[in-house]
């Protein structure tokens, strides 16, 4: 009887304490409403860490590190990793340094970089690179460049040494569930997170994204002298392409050389054999039959994700980079090089040239406008507010809002 009173009297006092401590934490919680106090959930903790009080992690061989001096940054748990792969060969170490640039000055979640290049570049890449390990949310592998082994001279001979990499890049990197692709002459004028945030708006059905080769038929390529079939009216251009590699692995594709539906790995060096001699630009030309045949795959996205001189060269045709800028750049002809077009050469001119430091990007849009007032003489340049209306928005947000508010 004792023994029972003793249990039923431990009991009680644990209870009392339970009920004692209840009554305390909610005390507590009242008094921090009333100064307008709020404690997150962890789950959700948004932190501001000044960069140059946390340490990052160790870099591992071929990849930089992180941590961005006298940045602030958001910490959000968990965060998403965009993928971003680019092929580089001869002379194109600088035009992709720049592009690279371009995506870290603006961006905001972590990027992961894979680079595909000739064995010849690799040092000169891991000396450059490496020497941006204070960046946070950036690391980088080198990739040798990769054919099969038993058509590797063909698509090595496809319209440039290294384009046709990037038909390969679903059998590669099969980890990785979605990239984005770039040519090197490439600069972001807006977050890579934003281009990245369209994989959302796929259909169940789309696998990839891309940009009209032209908004104007009547200067179209494809529609007055492409001699295979090439998707919707004037074709695709691959020079920025939104992958969902997980998808591209798994589809398989209706085509013009067997009833069978073939899936990526299988479908590549078929169509090369029965359209070499009737590609002009290599890859890209084999993308565009191969979306002509399942258009229902391919996700468009307007031109100002891909702006190249063919949207003003002769006259400005590109509507929404008119409205509300250029969103991503694309130097292709080698125009950031030579003079035939300066406004392009005026913005890869002032990215190049530009550092990492917070007042470096704030400063670079005054003299790029002088820069490009110069070139009013060129229809390109008479638009030349197309150039910076969406990267005056850029640097505004992520270097001039306080960081609360970003």
């Amino acid at each position: 009887m004792r023994r029972y009173l003793r249990v039923v009297g431990l009991c009680l006092a644990c209870g009392f304490c339970s009920l004692l401590y209840a009554f305390s934490q909610l005390a507590v919680s009242l008094e921090e409403g009333a100064a307008g106090g709020r404690r997150p959930q962890a789950a959700a903790m948004v932190s501001w860490l000044a960069d140059g009080e946390r340490g990052g992690p160790g870099r591992g061989a071929g990849s930089a590190g992180s941590g961005r001096p006298g940045r602030y940054s958001l910490e959000t748990q968990p965060t998403e990793k965009m993928h971003l792969a680019v092929v580089a060969c001869g002379e194109r170490l600088e035009e992709t340094v720049t592009m690279l640039k371009s995506a870290l000055i603006f961006s905001i979640k972590p990027l992961q970089v894979h680079i595909f290049a000739e064995d010849q570049l690799h040092d000169s890449f891991k000396d450059r690179l490496d020497g941006w390990s204070f960046l946070q949310r950036f690391n980088y592998t080198l990739y040798p460049i990769t054919f099969p082994r038993d058509s590797a001279l063909e698509w090595k001979k496809l319209f440039k040494p290294c384009a046709s990499q990037r038909l390969f890049l679903p059998l590669i990197l099969k980890e990785v569930d979605s990239l984005l692709y770039v040519d090197t002459d490439i600069l972001f004028l807006r977050p890579v997170d934003d281009i990245w945030s369209l994989l959302k708006k796929f259909n169940s059905t789309q696998i990839a994204a891309m940009a009209p080769e032209h908004e104007e038929p009547r200067i179209g390529w494809y529609n007055r002298f492409a001699r295979h079939p090439y998707y919707g009216k004037t074709g695709v251009n691959s020079g920025v392409m939104l992958m969902n590699l997980t998808r591209m692995r798994r589809k398989y594709f209706k085509n013009d050389m067997t009833t069978a539906r073939l899936q990526w790995g299988d479908i590549l060096m078929p169509l090369l054999k029965k359209y070499k001699l009737n590609i002009t630009w290599g890859d890209q030309d084999l993308l565009n039959i191969m979306f002509f045949h399942n258009p229902e795959s391919l996700f468009v996205f307007p031109c100002q994700w891909n702006y190249r001189p063919d949207h003003c060269i002769y006259g400005s045709n590109c509507r929404e980079a008119e409205e509300e800028g250029v969103f991503i750049l694309h130097g292709n002809r080698g125009v950031y090089h030579d003079d035939k077009q300066p406004a392009f050469r005026a913005v890869y001119e002032a990215l190049r040239n530009c550092s990492f430091e917070d007042d470096a990007v704030r400063s670079l849009l005054r003299p790029l406008e002088l820069e490009l007032q110069k070139t009013v003489h060129t229809y390109c340049g008479k638009t030349y507010k197309v150039f910076i209306k969406q990267l005056t928005k850029s640097i505004r947000n992520r270097y001039d809002t306080p960081p609360k508010e970003r």
